[in-house]
């Protein structure tokens, strides 16, 4: 691969972060050819007036030569110019799925050190390769426009955004670009593992080649596939804004107006609510979405992924499930919940935050003034000191107490804009 064509990978790569590229750019560097090319294709910009650049290798110690990966990483990065971290997991127990519980711990770790690190972006080597391999997999799964569209050119972990820059370039013309720099790669064994779907992916994509289907065709259907799911949720964000009310943590759905929603509508819309009360990664899918819909229809409601949905006379009411809270208790002045601010006078040691409860509810003899249904006060924060309750702000019991919510409504209908 000649400089001229290096130098238009390196402009393409560089205009995922334009007009606003950030004065620091994290890079997940594994070893393998994509992350590599990426952090030498971003090192170029770099030195043309880019961002300073910060490598981190998570080595999940899985194989016997992991640390000696990262360390090669490291001597590649130190080549460069690039401060470089290897971060190590250890928190397989040999049960569960593996590659799913590695992901997170790789998204876990890498925030934790960019946070620390006052980094506000993480780039990634995902390509147009591994669009192509997961629009195949998710299409032998039947998957709808949901599951077929493009990877997200960014995605956010807590304050971290995580960022594709690479999704719209081919593994070969990446390794191009190492092989004309004499830069080696590792190749790890378990991409040549047909026990795993992707690996089998990998093999069918290059099958279909003549065909004429690619990774770069693929990727561009799940990139027009993303426009479409881009367009519902348009559609979503307008029945929001014109049905959805707020109160004290519970989201509200006019009835009237919901029943005339298209059914692609709908399902995105309670997706988009119960991940938000839930504070959930990922949101019901399949037989699990169509249940509650079932449920709705028959007035009945049901519990879902940490939620309850009630069906109330006008309006559908999306509350905090007690039993996905009941259990946890953390110090005043963390964040509980993932939502929850509690602010107060503090008297005494030992305060805690936890849910309301039954127990709790009882002993706020006005709770029924907050215009709240039961359900919704279980779940909602309280300061104990061991079994006493001393406060319960959303119930006005208490003095010197209040609860935030740390997202507000306009965060909720930004959300459903960012997908």
């Amino acid at each position: 691969m000649n400089s001229g064509r290096i130098a238009l990978l390196r402009d393409r790569i560089a205009g995922h972060f334009l007009p606003r590229a950030p004065e620091e750019l994290g890079i997940a560097v594994s070893g393998g050819s994509d992350s590599m090319a990426l952090m030498y294709l971003l090192h170029d910009w770099s030195s043309d007036g880019g961002p300073r650049l910060r490598a981190v290798t998570v080595d999940h110690g899985l194989r016997p030569e992991s640390a000696d990966e990262a360390r090669m990483v490291a001597a590649y990065a130190e080549r460069l110019g690039i401060p470089h971290d290897s971060l190590r997991w250890t928190g397989w127990d040999g049960r569960g799925n593996l590659p799913d519980q590695a992901r997170r711990a790789r998204y876990r770790l890498m925030a934790d050190w960019a946070e620390a690190r006052g980094i506000s972006h993480v780039a990634l080597g995902h390509t147009a390769d591994d669009q192509a391999e997961t629009f195949l997999m998710r299409l032998a799964r039947e998957a709808g426009v949901d599951g077929l569209s493009a990877m997200s050119a960014a995605r956010q972990h807590g304050r971290i955004t995580f960022c594709r820059p690479a999704l719209r370039t081919t593994r070969k013309e990446l390794r191009d670009t190492l092989r004309a720099r004499d830069v080696r790669w590792i190749d790890d064994p378990t991409n040549s593992d047909t026990a795993y779907e992707r690996v089998r992916a990998r093999k069918q994509l290059a099958e279909l080649a003549p065909l004429g289907i690619t990774a770069s065709t693929l990727s561009t259907v799940a990139h027009h596939m993303g426009e479409v799911r881009k367009t519902l949720y348009w559609y979503v964000f307008l029945a929001a804004r014109d049905m959805v009310a707020f109160q004290s943590g519970d989201i509200l759905i006019a009835r009237k107006e919901f029943r005339t929603l298209q059914n692609e509508v709908k399902r995105r819309l309670l997706q988009s609510i119960l991940a938000w009360i839930g504070n959930a990664e990922y949101v019901p899918r399949g037989r699990a979405i169509d249940l509650l819909m079932e449920s709705i229809r028959g007035g009945t409601g049901m519990t879902l992924q940490g939620c309850r949905v009630l069906v109330e006379p006008s309006q559908l009411r999306v509350v905090r499930e007690y039993n996905a809270v009941a259990g946890l208790r953390l110090p005043v002045g963390e964040i509980w919940d993932g939502r929850w601010q509690l602010t107060g006078v503090v008297n005494g040691s030992g305060l805690e935050i936890g849910a309301l409860g039954p127990d709790g509810l009882r002993q706020c003899p006005d709770w029924r003034s907050s215009g709240l249904p039961e359900a919704s006060q279980h779940a909602a924060p309280a300061v104990w000191q061991g079994d006493k309750l001393i406060a319960a702000p959303t119930v006005s019991f208490g003095k010197g107490w209040q609860a935030e919510l740390l997202r507000d409504e306009e965060d909720f209908f930004a959300s459903l804009l960012s997908h």
